[in-house]
């Protein structure tokens, strides 16, 4: 399957912070930026953070409960190989990164397997990155 890169912009409110985060602890490389906004390649993807105030949704995150967790909405991420998610998680937890769930196996030995993590960038945004052991499983039910 062929994927078209996506664009998602995010509200941050403290644009330095956020870029260093972006940046330095994920690694990601800069585009365009300007005084108010930073593009970043997000895993071949653009993810641009834009300064505006805080938003309620980052100071006060809604949860909703899966595999007995509570899961940050809203939230954004990538599914990465697994490989590619062992290491980002390892690189994670290398800056001290608190995680809001730490890394795991969700649904083990179910249809959809897949390893999960959720964190909170400086700003109260919610990312969670998985990998499918079997991407084949990415949209089964």
């Amino acid at each position: 399957m062929s994927l078209s890169p996506f664009h998602l912009a995010i509200p941050v409110y403290d644009l330095p912070s956020a870029r260093r985060f972006y940046g330095e602890v994920f690694g990601l490389e800069e585009g365009r930026s300007s005084e108010q906004w930073v593009d970043f390649n997000f895993y071949g993807h653009q993810l641009v953070i834009h300064e505006q105030p805080r938003t309620d949704a980052q100071t006060d995150a809604h949860t909703n409960p899966v595999d007995g967790h509570d899961v940050p909405v809203p939230h954004f991420g990538i599914i990465l190989e697994w490989s590619q998610w062992q290491a980002l998680a390892e690189r994670l937890k290398s800056h001290g990164i608190q995680f809001v769930i730490e890394p795991y196996i969700r649904f083990k030995g179910q249809v959809g397997e897949q390893a999960t993590m959720f964190l909170l960038d400086p700003c109260g945004n919610a990312l969670e990155f998985k990998a499918f052991k079997d991407m084949n499983q990415v949209f089964a039910k």
